[in-house]
């Protein structure tokens, strides 16, 4: 029921001009000519083609989502622009359907909240970066503990609020994933969604150095 209501909320919502992000994960993705890259719930493809272009002839890009709307629209989206550079791909965020250790870079915005197993989405991510593969994810994450009454609410959890941890949940899954580099780089004063207080981060990280993030 969960994935139904947001395929449906989603696809209702690929032709409209409503902001769908919560942070500017593609400004920092400092993407390079030649990489490989994917965008996890990538939407109408807007960040696709932008990293397309930063990536050139030589590289790819792949978008992944599950909004049937959405995927019809970023591929309408990169024929009107005639970007060959391209695949958008109907895949579960638990389950990316991207071969281990070909990725060198990782995006995504106000996505991974609605996963109902977040740390499996984080393993994903790792599985499909190579070894010197980063990441910069955009997100939310939860003032205080969602109540049980909208945590398994799948209209709330489509609405991009009820599906979020707390901070603290938030960084030690990313941890404990393996990701041994990671800082926050952006992270918004707390606001009203849904029926919680929120605040939106942008976190980046790799597989190599240090980790602040949790300092």
């Amino acid at each position: 029921m969960e994935i139904q209501e947001i395929n449906s909320r989603y696809s209702e919502l690929s032709n409209s001009d409503c902001c769908l992000s919560c942070g500017s994960a593609i400004d920092h993705s400092k993407a390079q000519a030649g990489e490989k890259c994917v965008d996890l719930g990538s939407g109408r493809g807007n960040d696709v083609l932008r990293l397309a272009e930063m990536v050139g002839e030589t590289g790819f890009v792949y978008g992944i989502d599950f909004a049937d709307g959405m995927l019809e629209k970023a591929r309408k989206n990169a024929a009107k622009f005639n970007v060959k550079n391209v695949s958008f791909i109907k895949s579960e965020l638990e389950d990316i359907d991207i071969p281990s250790g070909s990725i060198d870079l990782v995006i995504s915005n106000c996505t991974i909240n609605h996963a109902k197993d977040k740390r499996k989405v984080w393993k994903e991510i790792f599985r499909i970066l190579n070894p010197n593969g980063r990441f910069v994810v955009s997100d939310i994450y939860s003032m205080e503990e969602v109540p049980a009454e909208y945590k398994n609410d799948p209209v709330a959890i489509s609405e991009c609020w009820a599906g979020a941890v707390t901070r603290r949940e938030y960084l030690e899954t990313v941890i404990g994933t393996g990701f041994k580099g990671c800082d926050i780089i952006e992270e918004s004063n707390p606001y009203e969604k849904g029926k919680i207080k929120v605040s939106s981060l942008t976190i980046i990280g790799s597989k190599k150095s240090t980790c602040s993030c949790c300092h």
